[in-house]
Order: structure tokens, then sequence, then C-alpha cells
């Protein structure tokens, strides 16, 4: 595809896609927040009805639900049935930014607005890229919970047998408060791929990861990394609110790898946390600011 093409494509798709929005209900039941619980190493017996549910958690529901024969070869729904149809065809998130505004229980209603906020193409150093970022705003009944701008990036196919490209990182911060090992089995990613509807294959599927995304290994969930550094960063913060965070991913984890969740300490009403691989380099980085 051309340059021109391309461009005109995406123009195309901006005209019918942008603003364009929808809404998903989902129950938090005790039942999803046992199987939470449990993936997470907690006591899944923690959330019973009418418990307080962490504000954060938010994002582990009101997942899309695709039919299963709109599902795309890569495992994600065919391109236009949920998000819209961007003529690149590899999808992996990149970040968001989220403003929490009230909490949630268990035995609610949770509701989520999609709306498509953002399609913008770009020329970056690992070739042509486009950005799609979804507003999502997380409500019960009238009380707003949270409202997270997640960013994905569409990239190009790369040839048979080749290198999907990685840039080559930066060195992870030294100066860390505060540090947990990780590991990352292949027993974890599925669990939240099942709680979050997750079917993208380059989680599980090795053989299409190599052959035809081009990554050494199966990948590990930008979402899971966010969702742990997340929990970790929170334990050591003293029982503060979290009013908002911002996180990018930076460099791809495999499944089965040990990283490290690190942080410094809370300055003021912030604090800074990343995630480190085996060599030191920076994985995911993120920005924590409480009430």
């Amino acid at each position: 595809m051309s340059a021109d093409d391309f461009a005109a494509r995406v123009a195309r798709v901006r005209e019918e896609w942008l603003g364009r929005s929808w809404t998903i209900e989902d129950d938090v039941t005790p039942a999803v927040m046992r199987r939470i619980a449990a993936m997470l190493d907690m006591d899944p017996s923690a959330f019973p009805s009418g418990a307080e549910v962490p504000a954060h958690w938010f994002s582990l529901f009101c997942a899309e639900s695709a039919r299963q024969g709109e599902i795309g070869a890569d495992g994600h729904p065919e391109p236009g049935v949920v998000l819209p149809p961007i003529p690149l065809p590899r999808r992996m998130g990149a970040g968001r930014r989220v403003q929490l505004q009230g909490g949630f229980r268990v035995g609610e209603v949770l509701t989520k607005r999609a709306e498509v906020a953002v399609i913008e193409p770009k020329q970056a150093r690992t070739g042509t890229i486009c950005v799609l970022t979804m507003r999502h705003t997380f409500t019960v009944g009238d009380r707003p919970v949270a409202v997270d701008e997640f960013d994905a990036l569409y990239r190009e196919a790369v040839a048979p047998g080749a290198a999907s490209p990685v840039n080559a990182g930066q060195p992870a911060p030294t100066d860390a408060a505060w540090s947990q090992v990780q590991h990352l089995p292949s027993t974890l990613v599925f669990r939240y791929s099942a709680i979050t509807w997750n079917a993208h294959r380059i989680h599980y599927d090795a053989d299409y990861a190599r052959e035809v995304e081009g990554y050494p290994a199966l990948v590990q969930n930008g979402g899971l990394t966010m969702q742990l550094l997340l929990d970790a960063a929170m334990a050591r913060t003293g029982g503060r609110r979290l009013a908002s965070f911002t996180a990018r991913l930076t460099r791809p984890i495999s499944v089965g790898d040990t990283v490290t969740l690190a942080g410094g300490a809370v300055a003021g009403d912030a604090m800074s946390a990343w995630v480190a691989d085996a060599g030191g380099a920076l994985c995911a980085q993120m920005e924590l600011h409480f009430a």
C-alpha cells in the first residue's frame, strides 16, 4: 500500500468512526470477584456482596463480547466489528491516562461508555503506525467512577520469518525505594486474558507469535503488566486514595519472563513506578497521583 493510499484510507476511517460511541454493562458479582482475586493471588473470599472494589480494578470489567464468527485471524474481532477498520494488521496496547472519580462495590452494575477519541497515523522508527485512542467512561448509575483514555498502536505486518522490530530501549531507573520480583507464567496470562475476554493470539499461540508477528516468544499482556504494577505500587502508599495515573508500555515482555516491579517513595501527592526486565531495560512507566 502506498503512503497516499494509506492516508486516504485512514481519512475515510476517521470520517466514519471518530466520535462513534456505545455502552456495555457488567454485573460486579461475587463470582467474578472470586476469579479476579484468585488470579491476583489473593483470598478469593475477600470480596463478598457489598465489599468495596479497588477503584483501579475498573478495567477488569465491561469487556467487548464479539461473536465467535466475528473473530479475525489474530484473535481480535475483525476490523470494523468493534473497533475502527484501521488499515494496518497488528494491534498492541501502548498506554493510558486515567482519572478515578469514585468507587464501586460488589453487587453493583458498572457501565462503560466507549468512544472513538483519536485516530492518528504516524511515521515511527519501526515504520508506519496508527494510534487509536479509546475514551472509556465508567459509571454506576449516575455516579462517575473513572475515565480511561487507552492508546493502541497499529503496525505494519512483518515479512514471513522476519523479526518484529523492537526499539533498543533504555535502562530502568536504579534508585527504587521499593521493588518486587514478579514471575509471569503462562497460567497467569491465560487467567487474565480469560477475565478480560482477550483472545489475541500473541498471548497464547507461540507458533503464531513467532511465525506471523515476528516475536521471539509469547508476548506478555500489557494490560496485565499495568495491573500488576498498579497493585504493587498501591500496596506501598499507606492507604492513600489514587486520583489518577498515566502508564506507558515501552518494550515487549515475553510470557515466562521474570521482571522487577519497582518505584519511588510517595513524594507529596505523587509516585513514579516502573517495570524492568531481567537485563535492566525499562519495559513500562507509570506516574500515580493521590488525592
